[in-house]
C-alpha cells in the first residue's frame, strides 16, 4: 500500500445477513481494514430513516465509495435505492452547486445467484450483468464520479469455501491497493 491511506466508504446492504453466505464473508473480511469506513445500511437504518447529513459527510470525506450487496431483481436492495434517493440530492451530488462527488471513484462489489453464463445474451437472464448495471453507471456519471469495473462473484451460493476466501482476499487487496492500482 502506498504511504497515503485511502478513505474508503463501504456501504453494505443485505436485507437478510443472517442467511447470507457470500456477503457476510466478504463484509467481515473488509470491515476493519485501515482506511475503510464500513457501514451496514440495514443495521443502521432498519426503519429506512436515513441520516442524510451523516451520509453526505461520509461521502465528502471518502475518496472511494463502495456499494457491496447482492443483485436483487437486476438492481440494488431497497435500502440502497432509498439511500440514493435521499442522499444524492440536487445541490449536493448534482445540479447547481452539486459538486461534492466530482472526481470520486465508485466501485460495486456484487454477488449473484446466477452463473456468468446466466448473465449473457443467451443465458437465463438475457443480458450481461454490465448492461443491467447501466442505471448505476449513469448515476455515477450524473454525479461526476468515476465508475470502476465491478467486482462480481457469480453463482455465489454454489461457491466453495475456498473460492469465497479467495474472493474475500481479492476484495480486501482491491481496497488496500486502491491508491496503487491503475484506474
Amino acid at each position: 500500500m502506498s504511504e497515503k491511506t485511502a478513505n474508503i466508504a463501504v456501504l453494505f446492504a443485505h436485507p437478510a445477513i443472517h442467511r447470507s453466505r457470500v456477503n457476510k464473508v466478504l463484509f467481515e473480511h473488509i470491515r476493519n481494514l485501515p482506511g475503510v469506513t464500513a457501514r451496514d445500511l440495514y443495521e443502521l437504518y432498519p426503519d429506512f430513516n436515513i441520516d442524510v447529513e451523516t451520509e453526505q459527510e461520509i461521502l465528502v470525506q471518502a475518496d472511494l465509495l463502495v456499494f457491496q450487496h447482492p443483485v436483487y431483481w437486476y438492481s440494488v436492495p431497497a435500502i440502497v435505492k432509498e439511500w440514493m434517493d435521499v442522499v444524492l440530492t440536487r445541490g449536493f451530488a448534482y445540479g447547481a452547486g452539486g459538486d461534492a462527488l466530482q472526481g470520486k471513484d465508485i466501485q460495486l462489489v456484487l454477488s449473484t445467484g446466477g452463473s456468468r453464463q446466466a448473465y449473457s445474451g443467451s443465458g437465463q437472464h438475457g443480458y450481461p450483468l454490465d448492461e443491467l448495471l447501466r442505471p448505476l453507471q449513469q448515476t455515477a456519471r450524473f454525479c461526476g464520479m468515476n465508475f470502476l469495473t465491478p467486482l462480481v462473484i457469480y453463482a455465489g451460493r454454489s461457491a466453495s469455501d475456498e473460492q469465497l476466501r479467495e474472493h474475500a482476499q481479492h476484495y480486501g487487496e482491491l481496497l488496500l491497493d486502491y491508491y496503487t492500482r491503475e484506474r
